[in-house]
Order: structure tokens, then C-alpha cells, then sequence
């Protein structure tokens, strides 16, 4: 059987459904053109997703809420690290396995039964217009895939921020692939992780302030050439640190292209 795709959907707005279309617009350092998940650094740009498996589970395409349904792949080759190319020329690398959610839930009896068929999502690493019908060539083991572990993810982006450049906690959840909920979570990750293997100085909260447990973080900023402010705290009489964002953050959309 030829490897083909089946049906293509998009999501424009939060809120509102997917909707069922004959293109899709692949870009890359973007996305799917117009889709609310478009974001250039991002792991989970696009969600694609077996017909043979949601079949097996009576599942209507589109309630999984994926991009991409397709059919003909053998389930050893739909694997993070494949790379699917289109007849367009468009490509995408499939980067993780898509994690089952309580948003789902509804459409099967447990989680665990849907474990691994949910889908993968996937890097737009080549531009192109792919529609129904047409057909696409997979290559396994393309490149290495990435962790299931969001803390994985995490020390692997962080490692990669450049002397002299600074994240936020935002471009942290964007570029590991999370959901904006696993903000909470990035204080816990910082606290556990070493700053003697890891430039954590480098990552600042939300709104470019520097952060209170990471030990000499003005100090190191400031030798990497990153001007850091002061404001009064008026609760405190202290002062509070900062950066501006725009000046210094660092944004790598080849990030996941290689």
C-alpha cells in the first residue's frame, strides 16, 4: 500500500475546532500557515497520527485533535526521529510521541489504551503545500529523537543557550514543547539541576528578572557582556534585577532542523 495522507485539519483560534481542509501550508521556522500552534522553536509544530491506529480504537479523524492523518506507514518506521517527505517537497521531522491527556479522555476508556497511539509531533524542516490524497516517502531513524521526559528536553534546550544570550521561562515552555501549565515547573527543574554543568545564570523569569536561587546570576550575566537593570522593590527596599528581553534573548529556530 502506497503511503498517503487521508485528511489534514487546522486550529486557528484557542477555542474554536479543528477544522477539516484538502491543504495544508508547511513552513519552516513556522509551522502549519495560520494553525495556532505555528511557532518557530517549537517541537510540536505539527500532530500526526496513524489511521490504522485510531481506527482500531473508533476514533473519527480530527478528535485527536492532529494535523495530519496518514496511512500505509508500518508502526516501526512511525517513530520519533523518522522524517517524512511529500511530493511537494515539504518534509517534517517527527520529533516525540504526542502524551495522552485528560482532553482526550473522553473518547476511550483508559489512557493507557491509547498509550503510543496518540500520534507524534513534528518539525516542518522543508516548506512546501501537501493535500489529501497525495503521497509521501519515510525515512527512519532520520535523526535522533527526542526525550519523552519534558526534564530532558529541558536540560537539552538549556544547554544550547549561547554565552551573552538569555531565555525566559516562556521560551523555555515553547521550545521544549510543553503546555503553558509546566511553567510551575521550570523553578523545580532549575532547582534540581547543576549550575556547574548547566549556564542556568542565563535564564530568567517571565518578565526578564533575574532569579532569586540562581546563585551569582548578575555577576556572570555581567561578565558575558548582558547589561543588567535595577528598579526599588518598594515592599522590599531592595532592589529587583533585570534585563531587557528583547536586547539579549536568544531565539534558534533551526533548532530542531538538524
Amino acid at each position: 500500500m502506497a503511503l498517503s495522507i487521508m485528511h489534514l485539519f487546522s486550529k486557528v483560534k484557542v477555542g474554536s475546532a479543528m477544522a477539516e481542509l484538502n491543504t495544508l501550508n508547511l513552513k519552516v521556522n513556522h509551522g502549519i500557515e495560520g494553525d495556532i500552534n505555528a511557532e518557530p522553536i517549537s517541537p510540536r509544530q505539527v500532530l500526526i497520527v496513524r489511521y490504522e491506529d485510531i481506527a482500531n480504537l473508533s476514533i473519527q479523524p480530527g478528535e485527536l485533535r492532529e494535523n495530519i492523518v496518514i496511512q500505509g506507514i508500518e508502526i516501526d518506521k512511525f517513530i520519533p526521529g523518522s522524517l517524512l517527505h511529500f511530493e511537494s517537497g515539504a518534509a517534517i521531522r517527527l520529533t516525540f510521541y504526542c502524551e495522552p491527556c485528560k482532553r482526550i479522555a473522553h473518547l476511550v476508556e483508559s489512557l493507557k489504551r491509547i498509550q503510543g497511539k496518540r500520534g507524534i509531533l513534528g518539525v516542518v524542516i522543508k516548506s512546501g503545500k501537501i493535500k489529501v490524497g497525495s503521497n509521501f516517502q519515510v525515512q527512519a531513524n532520520r535523526f535522533p529523537a527526542l526525550s519523552e521526559i519534558p526534564y530532558k528536553r529541558f536540560l537539552n534546550f538549556i544547554i544550547k543557550i549561547p554565552s551573552g544570550k538569555i531565555v525566559t521561562y516562556k521560551q523555555i515552555i515553547k521550545g521544549i514543547g510543553v503546555d503553558n501549565s509546566y511553567l510551575r515547573a521550570i523553578p523545580i527543574y532549575l532547582k534540581k539541576t547543576s549550575a556547574a554543568d548547566y549556564p542556568l545564570h542565563r535564564i530568567l523569569d517571565s518578565k526578564g528578572y533575574l532569579i532569586t536561587y540562581v546563585s551569582q546570576q548578575k555577576h556572570k550575566l555581567e561578565m558575558e557582556g548582558v547589561q543588567v537593570l535595577s528598579e526599588a522593590d518598594l515592599l522590599s527596599n531592595l532592589n529587583k534585577y533585570f534585563v531587557e528581553i528583547k536586547d539579549y534573548l536568544w531565539e534558534d529556530s533551526n533548532l530542531y532542523l538538524e
